[in-house]
C-alpha cells in the first residue's frame, strides 16, 4: 500500500460493526497501531522497519479536534512549529492562518472559535511542516452543513496543491465528491475500489423510482413489472432496476398503463455509492 497507490482516496464505511475498520488502518499507516501482518510503504518506506521517517513525512487528523483552547489559533501554530524545529514558525502560522480563513480569529482564544473553525485550525496545524501525506479520520463529523462544504473545499485544495489526501468518512456523497480513488470497507477488508465511476459500473446503469397513491396499487405493480428487480423504498414507492435503455424505461410505464395502475409521480434514477455499497455487502432494502 503506497502512498500514491491512494492518492486523495477515502474508505467508505456505513455500518456499526465495521466502525473500528477504517479507523484502525489510518492508526496503522500512521504508525500508532502495529499490523498483525501484511507490508506497507508509506511515502516509500516500510512501515515495519522505518517507522521514524514515515512519521516525518505524514500527518494526522483525528476525528475530534485536537487544539489547545487555553492558547490562540496563531499560539497553537507556531507552538507546532516550534515543535518542528521550523527556522520561522510564525511566517508559516501567519500563512495558514490566511489559507484557513482564521485571520480575523488569530488572536482569539480556540476555546471561543465554533465546531467548524476548530476543525479548520486543527487541520491547518496538521500542515505546520508541509506533510506529504495527510490522515484525515472523519474530518466533517459534527459540521454543520455549511462547515461541511467549506471542508471539502479545503480537502480538495490539499489535493490540488499536491497533499496526499487519505480521508474516512461515513458519508457516501462525501466520497463520490472528494474521492479520486475509493475502497469500501466492510468488516475489516476492502471489497471494492476504484473511482466513483468504476465502482458504479458493477451496477445496471440506470433504474425508475415510482410513486404510487396507494400501497394496494404499488403491490399490483410488483406483480405487473415481474421479471425486473424491484424494491421497496416505503409502502408506496418501487425502485425499479433497468439497463438505462429508452426501451426500458418506456416498457415500465407501458406495463403500468396498460394495467391501469396510476402513477403520482416517476423519476429516472442513476446509479450512487450507496447503491454500490449495499449491492457489494449484500444489504437489501426490501424486496417486493
Amino acid at each position: 500500500m503506497s502512498a500514491s497507490t491512494f492518492a486523495k482516496a477515502v474508505f467508505l464505511h456505513c455500518l456499526a460493526q465495521t466502525a473500528q475498520g477504517k479507523t484502525t488502518a489510518v492508526k496503522i499507516l500512521s504508525t500508532l497501531s502495529k499490523p498483525d501482518g501484511g507490508s506497507v510503504t508509506v511515502c516509500g518506506y516500510d512501515l515495519a522497519r522505518q517507522a521514524e521517517q514515515v512519521r516525518e513525512c505524514i500527518s494526522l487528523t483525528g476525528q475530534y479536534a485536537a487544539v489547545d483552547e487555553a492558547l490562540t489559533g496563531r499560539e497553537n501554530l507556531q507552538l507546532i512549529g516550534k515543535l518542528r524545529h521550523l527556522p520561522n514558525p510564525k511566517a508559516r502560522a501567519a500563512q495558514l492562518l490566511a489559507d484557513f480563513r482564521l485571520e480575523d480569529a488569530a488572536d482569539r482564544l480556540a476555546s471561543t472559535y465554533s465546531g467548524g473553525m476548530r476543525r479548520r485550525l486543527d487541520i491547518a496545524m496538521s500542515l505546520v511542516g508541509s506533510p506529504r501525506v495527510i490522515f484525515l479520520d472523519e474530518p466533517t463529523t459534527g459540521l454543520d452543513p455549511q462547515n461541511r462544504l467549506a471542508m471539502w473545499e479545503t480537502v480538495r485544495g490539499l489535493a490540488d496543491n499536491g497533499t496526499t489526501v487519505l480521508l474516512t468518512t461515513q458519508y457516501l456523497e462525501e466520497a463520490e465528491y472528494l474521492a479520486d480513488h475509493i475502497a469500501i470497507l466492510h468488516e475489516g477488508k476492502i471489497t471494492a475500489e476504484g473511482s466513483a465511476k468504476e465502482l458504479k459500473a458493477v451496477l445496471p446503469r440506470g433504474g425508475v423510482v415510482l410513486d404510487f397513491a396507494s400501497t394496494a396499487c404499488a403491490d399490483s405493480a410488483c406483480e405487473i413489472l415481474a421479471g425486473y428487480s424491484v424494491k421497496r423504498e416505503k409502502t408506496k414507492t418501487l425502485d425499479v432496476a433497468t439497463d438505462g435503455t429508452a426501451a426500458q424505461f418506456a416498457d415500465v410505464l407501458t406495463r403500468l398503463g396498460n394495467a391501469g395502475i396510476p402513477l403520482v409521480r416517476f423519476t429516472q434514477k442513476l446509479p450512487t455509492l450507496e447503491d454500490v455499497f449495499l449491492t457489494l455487502i449484500g444489504e437489501k432494502k426490501g424486496d417486493c
